[in-house]
Protein backbone atom coordinates (compact mmCIF):
# COMPACT_ATOMS: atom_id res chain seq x y z
CA UNK A 1 0.00 0.00 0.00
CA UNK A 2 1.38 3.24 -0.41
CA UNK A 3 2.24 5.82 2.31
CA UNK A 4 -1.12 6.43 4.38
CA UNK A 5 -3.23 3.66 2.60
CA UNK A 6 -4.24 1.54 5.50
CA UNK A 7 -7.19 -0.39 3.78
CA UNK A 8 -10.11 2.09 3.85
CA UNK A 9 -11.08 1.61 0.41
CA UNK A 10 -10.11 -1.94 -0.41
CA UNK A 11 -12.67 -4.32 0.66
CA UNK A 12 -11.24 -6.90 -1.41
CA UNK A 13 -7.67 -7.33 1.34
CA UNK A 14 -9.73 -5.66 3.89
CA UNK A 15 -9.44 -8.02 7.06
CA UNK A 16 -6.89 -10.67 5.86
CA UNK A 17 -3.12 -10.85 5.74
CA UNK A 18 -1.38 -8.45 3.09
CA UNK A 19 0.48 -10.75 0.57
CA UNK A 20 2.40 -8.39 -1.27
CA UNK A 21 3.01 -5.20 0.93
CA UNK A 22 5.78 -2.93 1.80
CA UNK A 23 6.66 -5.55 5.01
CA UNK A 24 6.57 -8.12 2.64
CA UNK A 25 8.57 -7.05 -0.30
CA UNK A 26 11.33 -5.33 2.23
CA UNK A 27 11.68 -8.38 3.93
CA UNK A 28 12.21 -10.82 0.39
CA UNK A 29 14.79 -8.04 -0.48
CA UNK A 30 16.60 -8.74 2.44
CA UNK A 31 16.18 -12.30 2.07
CA UNK A 32 17.56 -11.57 -1.56
CA UNK A 33 20.89 -10.45 -0.40
CA UNK A 34 21.19 -12.87 2.39
CA UNK A 35 20.74 -15.69 -0.03
CA UNK A 36 23.29 -13.75 -2.57
CA UNK A 37 25.84 -14.32 -0.27
CA UNK A 38 25.16 -18.04 0.86
CA UNK A 39 25.16 -18.67 -3.32
CA UNK A 40 28.56 -16.65 -3.66
CA UNK A 41 29.59 -19.36 -0.50
CA UNK A 42 28.74 -22.10 -2.88
CA UNK A 43 30.32 -20.89 -5.85
CA UNK A 44 33.96 -19.90 -4.77
CA UNK A 45 33.68 -21.17 -1.16
CA UNK A 46 34.00 -16.97 0.46
CA UNK A 47 32.79 -17.62 4.31
CA UNK A 48 29.54 -15.10 4.22
CA UNK A 49 27.33 -17.19 6.42
CA UNK A 50 27.76 -15.26 9.36
CA UNK A 51 26.48 -12.42 7.11
CA UNK A 52 23.86 -13.88 5.67
CA UNK A 53 22.62 -15.32 9.13
CA UNK A 54 23.34 -11.51 10.99
CA UNK A 55 20.90 -9.96 8.03
CA UNK A 56 17.99 -11.76 9.48
CA UNK A 57 16.34 -9.68 12.02
CA UNK A 58 17.79 -6.38 10.98
CA UNK A 59 16.76 -2.76 11.64
CA UNK A 60 16.00 -0.82 8.87
CA UNK A 61 15.65 3.10 8.58
CA UNK A 62 12.35 3.47 6.59
CA UNK A 63 12.09 7.32 6.41
CA UNK A 64 15.57 6.86 4.98
CA UNK A 65 14.47 3.97 2.68
CA UNK A 66 11.53 6.17 1.51
CA UNK A 67 13.86 8.81 0.74
CA UNK A 68 16.31 6.56 -1.33
CA UNK A 69 13.13 5.90 -3.13
CA UNK A 70 12.63 9.29 -3.98
CA UNK A 71 16.11 10.21 -4.91
CA UNK A 72 17.73 7.05 -6.38
CA UNK A 73 14.10 5.90 -8.33
CA UNK A 74 14.29 2.59 -6.83
CA UNK A 75 14.91 1.35 -3.23
CA UNK A 76 17.77 -0.77 -3.47
CA UNK A 77 20.74 1.37 -3.64
CA UNK A 78 19.91 2.60 -0.26
CA UNK A 79 19.10 -0.78 1.48
CA UNK A 80 22.67 -1.78 -0.11
CA UNK A 81 23.88 0.87 2.06
CA UNK A 82 22.06 -0.01 4.96
CA UNK A 83 22.43 -3.63 4.72
CA UNK A 84 26.44 -2.82 4.50
CA UNK A 85 26.83 -0.65 7.48
CA UNK A 86 24.66 -2.75 9.88
CA UNK A 87 27.50 -5.68 8.88
CA UNK A 88 30.11 -3.45 9.43
CA UNK A 89 28.52 -2.31 13.20
CA UNK A 90 28.90 -5.58 14.07
CA UNK A 91 32.25 -6.14 12.27
CA UNK A 92 31.31 -8.84 10.11
CA UNK A 93 33.11 -8.92 7.03
CA UNK A 94 30.95 -9.33 3.65
CA UNK A 95 32.71 -8.63 0.97
CA UNK A 96 30.41 -10.70 -1.60
CA UNK A 97 27.60 -8.49 -0.14
CA UNK A 98 25.82 -7.83 -3.63
CA UNK A 99 27.91 -8.37 -5.67
CA UNK A 100 27.29 -9.53 -9.33
CA UNK A 101 23.38 -8.32 -8.96
CA UNK A 102 21.78 -4.55 -9.65
CA UNK A 103 19.04 -2.92 -8.75
CA UNK A 104 16.72 -4.62 -10.54
CA UNK A 105 17.83 -7.99 -9.87
CA UNK A 106 17.23 -7.83 -6.29
CA UNK A 107 13.75 -6.33 -6.70
CA UNK A 108 12.56 -8.79 -9.11
CA UNK A 109 13.76 -11.63 -7.48
CA UNK A 110 12.26 -10.20 -4.47
CA UNK A 111 8.60 -9.60 -6.21
CA UNK A 112 9.03 -13.62 -7.48
CA UNK A 113 9.32 -14.50 -4.35
CA UNK A 114 6.82 -12.52 -2.94
CA UNK A 115 4.26 -13.91 -5.43
CA UNK A 116 5.42 -17.24 -4.71
CA UNK A 117 4.71 -16.97 -0.63
CA UNK A 118 0.69 -15.35 -2.37
CA UNK A 119 0.03 -18.00 -4.25
CA UNK A 120 0.92 -20.96 -2.31
CA UNK A 121 -1.44 -19.69 0.45
CA UNK A 122 -4.17 -19.15 -2.15
CA UNK A 123 -4.21 -22.12 -3.60
CA UNK A 124 -4.77 -23.79 0.11
CA UNK A 125 -8.31 -21.61 -0.29
CA UNK A 126 -8.71 -22.36 -3.58
CA UNK A 127 -8.70 -26.08 -2.97
CA UNK A 128 -10.99 -25.45 0.19
CA UNK A 129 -13.28 -23.57 -1.84
CA UNK A 130 -13.67 -26.79 -4.38
CA UNK A 131 -13.70 -29.18 -1.72
CA UNK A 132 -16.99 -27.48 0.00
CA UNK A 133 -18.16 -26.61 -4.09
CA UNK A 134 -17.62 -30.70 -4.95
CA UNK A 135 -19.81 -31.46 -2.02
CA UNK A 136 -22.31 -29.12 -2.78
CA UNK A 137 -22.68 -29.93 -6.25
CA UNK A 138 -22.94 -34.13 -5.61
CA UNK A 139 -25.59 -33.37 -2.76
CA UNK A 140 -27.62 -31.31 -5.24
CA UNK A 141 -27.44 -32.43 -8.77
CA UNK A 142 -30.89 -33.55 -8.77
CA UNK A 143 -32.43 -30.34 -7.51
CA UNK A 144 -34.39 -28.62 -10.48
CA UNK A 145 -33.88 -25.15 -11.48
CA UNK A 146 -34.35 -22.54 -14.27
CA UNK A 147 -31.19 -22.05 -16.62
CA UNK A 148 -30.86 -18.28 -17.29
CA UNK A 149 -28.84 -17.21 -20.72
CA UNK A 150 -28.81 -13.44 -21.99
CA UNK A 151 -30.45 -12.34 -18.81
CA UNK A 152 -33.99 -14.70 -19.79
CA UNK A 153 -35.25 -18.29 -18.52
CA UNK A 154 -34.27 -20.92 -21.07
CA UNK A 155 -34.20 -24.38 -19.94
CA UNK A 156 -34.13 -26.66 -16.44
CA UNK A 157 -31.04 -27.44 -15.33
CA UNK A 158 -30.02 -28.31 -11.70
CA UNK A 159 -28.34 -26.61 -8.66
CA UNK A 160 -25.94 -29.15 -8.89
CA UNK A 161 -24.91 -28.51 -12.37
CA UNK A 162 -24.68 -24.36 -11.67
CA UNK A 163 -22.41 -25.51 -8.36
CA UNK A 164 -20.34 -27.67 -10.83
CA UNK A 165 -19.55 -24.65 -13.40
CA UNK A 166 -17.96 -22.81 -10.92
CA UNK A 167 -15.98 -25.78 -9.62
CA UNK A 168 -14.94 -26.06 -13.00
CA UNK A 169 -13.82 -22.00 -12.63
CA UNK A 170 -11.78 -23.23 -9.15
CA UNK A 171 -10.08 -25.86 -10.81
CA UNK A 172 -8.66 -23.71 -13.85
CA UNK A 173 -7.09 -21.49 -11.19
CA UNK A 174 -5.93 -24.25 -9.53
CA UNK A 175 -4.26 -25.48 -13.03
CA UNK A 176 -3.31 -21.59 -13.83
CA UNK A 177 -1.67 -21.35 -10.21
CA UNK A 178 0.17 -24.50 -10.82
CA UNK A 179 1.93 -23.79 -13.86
CA UNK A 180 3.26 -20.82 -12.95
CA UNK A 181 6.81 -20.09 -12.27
CA UNK A 182 8.73 -18.16 -10.11
CA UNK A 183 12.27 -17.43 -11.39
CA UNK A 184 15.05 -15.75 -9.80
CA UNK A 185 16.73 -12.54 -11.82
CA UNK A 186 20.42 -12.51 -12.10
CA UNK A 187 22.56 -10.82 -14.69
CA UNK A 188 24.37 -7.71 -13.69
CA UNK A 189 24.53 -4.38 -14.82
CA UNK A 190 23.19 -4.67 -18.43
CA UNK A 191 22.19 -8.64 -18.30
CA UNK A 192 25.54 -10.15 -19.11
CA UNK A 193 26.68 -11.56 -15.68
CA UNK A 194 29.95 -9.56 -16.55
CA UNK A 195 30.33 -8.72 -12.93
CA UNK A 196 29.59 -12.10 -11.19
CA UNK A 197 32.02 -13.92 -13.81
CA UNK A 198 35.06 -11.27 -12.66
CA UNK A 199 34.48 -11.45 -9.54
CA UNK A 200 34.00 -15.56 -9.07
CA UNK A 201 37.35 -14.95 -11.93
CA UNK A 202 36.09 -17.19 -14.25
CA UNK A 203 33.58 -17.34 -17.01
CA UNK A 204 30.16 -18.94 -16.17
CA UNK A 205 30.43 -18.00 -12.62
CA UNK A 206 27.27 -16.25 -13.26
CA UNK A 207 25.70 -19.30 -14.56
CA UNK A 208 26.59 -21.12 -10.93
CA UNK A 209 25.29 -17.92 -8.77
CA UNK A 210 22.32 -17.94 -10.69
CA UNK A 211 21.44 -21.65 -9.97
CA UNK A 212 22.53 -21.65 -6.39
CA UNK A 213 20.67 -18.39 -5.74
CA UNK A 214 17.73 -20.30 -6.99
CA UNK A 215 17.76 -22.65 -4.83
CA UNK A 216 18.90 -20.80 -1.84
CA UNK A 217 15.15 -19.05 -2.39
CA UNK A 218 13.39 -22.19 -3.72
CA UNK A 219 12.76 -20.21 -6.92
CA UNK A 220 13.31 -21.25 -10.43
CA UNK A 221 16.26 -20.95 -12.83
CA UNK A 222 15.65 -19.60 -15.79
CA UNK A 223 19.01 -19.63 -16.85
CA UNK A 224 18.95 -15.96 -18.34
CA UNK A 225 18.55 -12.95 -17.40
CA UNK A 226 15.01 -11.57 -18.56
CA UNK A 227 15.59 -7.62 -17.58
CA UNK A 228 13.58 -6.59 -20.70
CA UNK A 229 11.90 -9.43 -21.80
CA UNK A 230 8.90 -9.75 -19.17
CA UNK A 231 7.01 -12.81 -19.68
CA UNK A 232 7.72 -14.46 -16.49
CA UNK A 233 6.08 -11.53 -15.08
CA UNK A 234 3.61 -11.38 -17.36
CA UNK A 235 2.62 -14.99 -16.38
CA UNK A 236 2.49 -14.16 -12.57
CA UNK A 237 0.41 -11.18 -13.49
CA UNK A 238 -2.06 -13.29 -15.74
CA UNK A 239 -2.51 -16.02 -13.18
CA UNK A 240 -3.16 -13.96 -11.09
CA UNK A 241 -6.04 -11.89 -13.08
CA UNK A 242 -7.09 -15.81 -14.05
CA UNK A 243 -8.06 -16.44 -10.39
CA UNK A 244 -9.93 -13.21 -9.92
CA UNK A 245 -11.85 -13.71 -13.04
CA UNK A 246 -12.93 -17.70 -12.17
CA UNK A 247 -13.70 -16.08 -8.60
CA UNK A 248 -15.66 -13.04 -9.99
CA UNK A 249 -18.27 -15.37 -12.34
CA UNK A 250 -18.56 -16.99 -8.67
CA UNK A 251 -19.57 -14.11 -6.81
CA UNK A 252 -21.78 -12.96 -9.47
CA UNK A 253 -23.69 -16.17 -9.30
CA UNK A 254 -23.81 -15.78 -5.60
CA UNK A 255 -24.96 -12.00 -5.69
CA UNK A 256 -27.77 -13.17 -8.40
CA UNK A 257 -28.89 -16.44 -7.13
CA UNK A 258 -29.36 -14.73 -3.45
CA UNK A 259 -31.22 -11.66 -4.93
CA UNK A 260 -34.44 -10.81 -3.22
CA UNK A 261 -37.42 -12.86 -5.87
CA UNK A 262 -34.41 -15.60 -6.53
CA UNK A 263 -33.47 -16.63 -3.07
CA UNK A 264 -31.95 -19.95 -4.91
CA UNK A 265 -28.70 -18.98 -3.05
CA UNK A 266 -28.55 -18.98 0.75
CA UNK A 267 -25.59 -17.32 2.37
CA UNK A 268 -24.66 -17.54 6.13
CA UNK A 269 -23.82 -13.80 6.43
CA UNK A 270 -23.87 -10.21 5.07
CA UNK A 271 -22.72 -7.08 5.91
CA UNK A 272 -24.69 -3.58 7.14
CA UNK A 273 -26.47 -1.10 5.04
CA UNK A 274 -25.95 2.20 6.72
CA UNK A 275 -29.53 3.34 5.50
CA UNK A 276 -31.23 0.22 6.34
CA UNK A 277 -30.61 -1.70 9.36
CA UNK A 278 -32.90 -4.66 7.90
CA UNK A 279 -30.62 -5.46 5.03
CA UNK A 280 -28.15 -7.86 4.66
CA UNK A 281 -25.51 -7.20 1.97
CA UNK A 282 -23.80 -10.07 -0.04
CA UNK A 283 -20.17 -8.85 1.16
CA UNK A 284 -17.91 -11.73 -0.02
CA UNK A 285 -19.71 -12.43 -3.54
CA UNK A 286 -19.44 -8.39 -3.95
CA UNK A 287 -15.93 -8.15 -3.19
CA UNK A 288 -14.88 -11.42 -5.37
CA UNK A 289 -16.69 -9.58 -8.16
CA UNK A 290 -15.25 -6.28 -7.28
CA UNK A 291 -11.47 -8.11 -7.45
CA UNK A 292 -11.93 -9.11 -10.94
CA UNK A 293 -13.41 -5.68 -12.33
CA UNK A 294 -10.47 -4.02 -11.00
CA UNK A 295 -7.66 -6.92 -12.52
CA UNK A 296 -8.14 -6.18 -16.24
CA UNK A 297 -7.14 -2.25 -15.78
CA UNK A 298 -3.97 -3.49 -13.69
CA UNK A 299 -2.95 -6.21 -16.33
CA UNK A 300 -3.02 -3.76 -19.23
CA UNK A 301 -0.75 -2.14 -17.57
CA UNK A 302 1.79 -5.02 -16.86
CA UNK A 303 1.21 -5.98 -20.72
CA UNK A 304 2.14 -2.18 -21.71
CA UNK A 305 5.70 -2.23 -19.79
CA UNK A 306 6.39 -5.70 -21.35
CA UNK A 307 6.93 -3.47 -24.36
CA UNK A 308 10.55 -2.78 -22.88
CA UNK A 309 13.57 -1.18 -24.54
CA UNK A 310 17.12 -1.32 -23.89
CA UNK A 311 18.93 -3.51 -21.51
CA UNK A 312 17.29 -2.36 -18.91
CA UNK A 313 14.13 0.15 -19.66
CA UNK A 314 13.55 3.79 -17.68
CA UNK A 315 9.98 3.70 -16.47
CA UNK A 316 8.43 0.64 -17.96
CA UNK A 317 10.11 -1.82 -15.28
CA UNK A 318 9.11 0.90 -12.52
CA UNK A 319 5.25 1.13 -13.79
CA UNK A 320 4.86 -3.10 -12.85
CA UNK A 321 5.71 -2.93 -9.42
CA UNK A 322 2.34 -1.58 -7.90
CA UNK A 323 0.49 -3.13 -11.25
CA UNK A 324 1.72 -6.53 -10.58
CA UNK A 325 1.53 -6.52 -6.65
CA UNK A 326 -1.98 -5.17 -6.94
CA UNK A 327 -3.01 -7.62 -8.82
CA UNK A 328 -1.27 -10.30 -6.39
CA UNK A 329 -2.86 -8.70 -3.59
CA UNK A 330 -6.67 -8.99 -5.06
CA UNK A 331 -5.89 -12.43 -6.18
CA UNK A 332 -5.65 -13.48 -2.47
CA UNK A 333 -7.91 -11.47 -1.32
CA UNK A 334 -10.59 -12.78 -3.51
CA UNK A 335 -9.53 -16.72 -2.87
CA UNK A 336 -10.12 -15.45 0.43
CA UNK A 337 -13.16 -14.79 0.38
CA UNK A 338 -14.54 -17.21 -1.71
CA UNK A 339 -13.44 -19.57 0.95
CA UNK A 340 -15.58 -17.67 3.97
CA UNK A 341 -17.98 -17.49 1.64
CA UNK A 342 -18.43 -21.10 -0.09
CA UNK A 343 -17.83 -22.93 3.69
CA UNK A 344 -21.33 -21.11 4.70
CA UNK A 345 -23.55 -21.13 1.27
CA UNK A 346 -26.32 -23.36 1.55
CA UNK A 347 -28.96 -23.60 -1.89
CA UNK A 348 -32.58 -23.63 -0.90
CA UNK A 349 -34.81 -26.52 -3.41
CA UNK A 350 -38.04 -25.18 -2.80
CA UNK A 351 -37.17 -21.99 -4.23
CA UNK A 352 -35.17 -23.10 -7.28
CA UNK A 353 -38.23 -25.63 -7.94
CA UNK A 354 -40.94 -23.03 -7.52
CA UNK A 355 -38.16 -20.63 -10.26
CA UNK A 356 -38.58 -23.52 -12.33
CA UNK A 357 -42.38 -23.49 -12.21
CA UNK A 358 -43.20 -20.15 -12.54
CA UNK A 359 -40.85 -20.02 -15.65
CA UNK A 360 -43.03 -21.98 -17.74
CA UNK A 361 -39.62 -23.78 -19.37
CA UNK A 362 -41.22 -27.20 -18.97
CA UNK A 363 -40.08 -29.63 -15.81
CA UNK A 364 -36.30 -31.27 -15.65
CA UNK A 365 -36.98 -35.16 -16.66
CA UNK A 366 -34.73 -38.17 -16.06
CA UNK A 367 -32.71 -36.94 -19.94
CA UNK A 368 -32.15 -33.19 -18.47
CA UNK A 369 -31.27 -34.79 -14.78
CA UNK A 370 -28.97 -37.98 -16.11
CA UNK A 371 -27.25 -34.98 -18.39
CA UNK A 372 -26.54 -32.25 -15.02
CA UNK A 373 -25.44 -35.42 -13.39
CA UNK A 374 -22.81 -36.20 -16.05
CA UNK A 375 -21.55 -32.55 -15.85
CA UNK A 376 -21.52 -32.59 -12.06
CA UNK A 377 -18.91 -36.01 -12.19
CA UNK A 378 -16.81 -34.48 -14.45
CA UNK A 379 -16.56 -31.48 -12.66
CA UNK A 380 -15.50 -33.61 -9.73
CA UNK A 381 -13.50 -35.61 -11.68
CA UNK A 382 -11.28 -33.10 -13.05
CA UNK A 383 -11.30 -30.91 -9.32
CA UNK A 384 -9.76 -34.41 -7.76
CA UNK A 385 -7.45 -34.91 -10.80
CA UNK A 386 -6.34 -31.33 -10.97
CA UNK A 387 -5.86 -31.11 -7.09
CA UNK A 388 -3.44 -34.75 -7.53
CA UNK A 389 -1.48 -33.50 -10.09
CA UNK A 390 -0.40 -30.00 -8.19
CA UNK A 391 3.30 -29.51 -7.51
CA UNK A 392 4.76 -32.07 -5.40
CA UNK A 393 2.33 -34.61 -5.40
Amino acid sequence: MTPGDWGLLQPVTAGTPDAAGDDQVLAAMVAVEAALLRAWARVDGTDDDAAARALGPVALDREALVDGVARDGVVVAELVEQLRDHLEQLEIPAPRLHTGATSQDVLDTALMRVARTAFEQLRVQLAASGTALAVLADAERDAARVGRTLGRNAAPTTLGAQVAGWLDGISSAVATVDRTRFPVQLGGAVGTGEQADRAGGRPGAITALRSALAEELDLDDPERSWHTERTPILAVATAAATVTSALGRIGRDLVTGSRDGVDEIVLADGGRSSAMPHKRNPVGPVVMSAAALQAPGLLSTVVRAAVSVDERPAGEWHAEWSALRELVRLASGSADAAARTVAGLTLDREAAARNLRDAGVGSADDVTLAACGKVVDAAIARFRSTLDDGPGR
